[in-house]
């Protein structure tokens, strides 16, 4: 976890550190320094989240089928391809889950990218961020598959192809299963705090041509970390929801 408070926490901490803690209590903890209840990881999230949000109301504001803007086209290209993703991986039941698999890419996305910009650190780069998408992953096609078959149907997943197997089958079933969030955490967690690290390294070398070739390959790590993220969610829920033959 980084020790480095941006410019943004600090304001957050001098200004809103009575919010913080009250926050805090919500969920019975407490800052190691009351007076400093904000982390980094937490605040840029915060940020995250509002670009967001100010992203969706300004698209939706200016959505039109005669002429489409620029913002429309690139939604409608990331709408597109998460769709199609979304129909190879789980097939004729894609369209119920393209909402969640299309916030996951575009958080991760926006989330891995932000600490490109100067002043600010990209949240997934604290192991919290990726362990948090992570869990609402597990969870979610846990709750898709239990809720489209049931217990006993759901169940079965876990058998085995051959009921003698069963036995051995089920713990090896259970721990990749609870496997699952641990790889996505470590997968986005690692590559994020790698390629942070690398780039602040060349950018306190010099300030010229490799700082440049580093943050294009951190954009190339960022995209491709959000997409592989949400690739091996569509991959859970198609498992999930998958009917026996």
């Amino acid at each position: 976890m980084t020790t480095h408070e941006v410019w943004l926490t600090k304001l957050f901490n001098e200004y809103l550190a009575g919010l913080g803690n009250w926050l805090l209590a919500l969920f019975k903890m407490t800052a190691a320094d009351p007076k400093e209840p904000w982390a980094d990881f937490i605040v840029m999230q915060i940020v995250v989240a509002a670009i967001m949000i100010v992203l969706f109301l300004i698209l939706r504001s200016r959505l039109s089928v005669d002429k489409p803007g620029k913002l429309q086209h690139v939604f409608e290209l990331i709408h597109g391809f998460v769709v199609e993703s979304a129909e190879d991986q789980v097939g004729h039941d894609a369209h119920h889950h393209v909402v969640i698999f299309e916030t996951l890419f575009i958080f991760l996305l926006l989330a891995n990218l932000i600490g490109i910009i100067p002043g600010f650190i990209s949240p997934t780069q604290v192991v919290y961020v990726p362990a948090g998408c992570a869990v609402l992953a597990f969870l979610y096609y846990n709750y898709i598959g239990l809720k489209k078959n049931g217990p006993l149907k759901y169940g079965k997943h876990f058998l085995g192809p051959i009921p003698v197997m069963a036995p051995l089958m089920v713990p090896i079933e259970i721990i990749s299963h609870f496997a699952r969030p641990l790889s996505l955490t470590i997968r986005l967690f690692a590559n994020m705090y790698a390629g942070e690290r690398v780039t602040l390294v060349f950018l306190s070398l010099t300030y010229l041509i490799a700082p440049a070739i580093f943050m294009g390959l951190h954009v190339f790590v960022s995209v491709l970390q959000a997409y592989i993220f949400m690739l091996l969610t569509m991959m859970y829920v198609a498992g999930a929801v998958a009917e026996e033959h």
